[in-house]
C-alpha cells in the first residue's frame, strides 16, 4: 500500500482550556508532542468536534493552530477543521488555516440547515477552492443530519484538491463503491470501524479514542498493511472496548476525563458541554487501566 496523504493515524485532538476556560495554549503544545512522540501519531485534526470547535472562536482557532504547528509541525501533519453550517465563514476559516500553517483541512457536512445534496456540493467546492490545501470530507450523518450521499462524492472526487473522506457514516457498501470509482482516501471516523475499512480500501482512522490507544492502533494498522492479519484482528479486539468505550458520552468528555485520570488534565468542556459524569469518568479510567496500551 502507498502511504497516504495525511498518513495513517491521526487523533482529533480535545482542546485544553484553564480552569477560567480560556485557552491554554501550552497545555495544547504538551499534549501535541504526547500525541505524536508518545503515541505514534502520524498527524493531528485541530479544531474539530473533538476539539469543540462549535464553542472556540476563530481567533482562538487560529493561535491553537499556531501553537501546535509551532511544537509538532516538523514532525505530524495538521489538518485545520474548518467546517460549518455557513460556507463564507467556512470559507473564510479554511484562509486562516493556510496562514496558520495548516497541512490540510477537513470540511465536515453543513449541520442543522438540512440543505439539498447540489447545495452541499457547492459548499465543499467552495472551502475546495479558496485555498491550496487537501481537503478531507467529513462524513457524518448522525450529527449534520446529512449523508454526503455516493453520487455526490463521485462528483467532489474530480476536485484536485478534495483528496479524502473521514468516515463516519459507516456504510461499508457506499463507501467500497466511492473507494473502487475513486481516489480519495478514507479514513475510518469511528475507531471501531477502522479494520473493517481497511478491509475495504480505506488507509487508517482519525481517531478519538486514539488519546490513549494511538500506539496500539499504529500497531493494528501496520499488521493489517504488512499482511498480519491475525495480529491486526487481536489488536482489534483487545482495543475495541476502548474504541467503543470513549464515546459512553460525548467523545471530548470523555476524553478529558481519561487524559486527566492519567495525570494530564486539560480542563473541562466548555458550555454546553461539561466534564463527564464521575460513574462514566471511573469507569472509562479503570478500563484505560486495564487495557494494555
Amino acid at each position: 500500500m502507498s502511504e497516504p496523504i495525511f498518513g495513517r493515524l491521526l487523533t482529533a485532538m480535545v482542546t485544553p482550556f484553564d480552569d477560567e476556560g480560556k485557552l491554554d495554549l501550552d497545555k495544547a503544545k504538551e499534549l501535541a508532542a504526547h500525541l505524536v512522540d508518545d503515541l505514534s501519531n502520524d498527524g493531528l485534526v485541530i479544531s474539530g468536534t473533538t476539539g469543540e470547535a462549535p464553542t472556540t472562536t476563530p481567533r482562538e482557532k487560529f493561535d491553537l493552530l499556531s501553537a501546535v504547528k509551532a511544537e509538532v509541525g516538523d514532525r505530524a501533519r495538521l489538518v485545520a477543521g474548518v467546517g460549518t453550517n455557513d460556507t463564507a465563514a467556512s470559507v473564510e476559516l479554511a484562509r486562516q488555516a493556510e496562514q496558520a500553517g495548516a497541512d490540510g483541512l477537513l470540511a465536515v457536512t453543513p449541520y442543522y440547515s438540512l440543505p439539498p445534496q447540489d447545495m452541499i456540493v457547492d459548499h465543499f467546492v467552495a472551502i475546495a477552492d479558496a485555498t491550496s490545501l487537501p481537503v478531507i470530507l467529513y462524513d457524518i450523518p448522525h450529527r449534520t443530519g446529512r449523508p454526503i450521499e455516493t453520487g455526490s462524492l463521485l462528483e467532489l472526487a474530480s476536485h484536485p484538491r478534495i483528496r479524502a473522506v473521514k468516515d463516519a457514516k459507516k456504510d461499508l457498501n457506499a463507501s467500497s463503491r466511492v473507494m473502487a470509482e475513486t481516489d480519495l482516501q478514507y479514513y475510518s471516523g469511528d475507531d471501531a470501524i477502522t479494520l473493517p475499512l481497511m478491509a475495504i480500501g480505506g488507509v487508517g482512522v482519525v481517531g478519538t479514542s486514539t488519546h490513549f490507544t494511538g500506539r496500539r492502533a499504529h500497531e493494528m494498522i501496520d499488521a493489517f498493511c504488512r499482511g498480519d492479519l491475525a495480529e491486526a484482528l487481536r489488536l482489534h479486539r483487545m482495543l475495541l472496548p476502548v474504541f467503543t468505550g470513549v464515546f459512553a458520552t460525548q467523545g471530548c468528555m470523555m476524553v478529558k476525563a481519561g487524559l486527566a485520570h492519567q495525570g494530564m488534565s486539560v480542563g473541562a468542556c466548555r458550555p454546553p458541554l461539561r466534564s463527564a459524569p464521575a460513574d462514566l469518568a471511573g469507569a472509562f479510567g479503570e478500563l484505560l487501566d486495564s487495557t494494555d496500551l
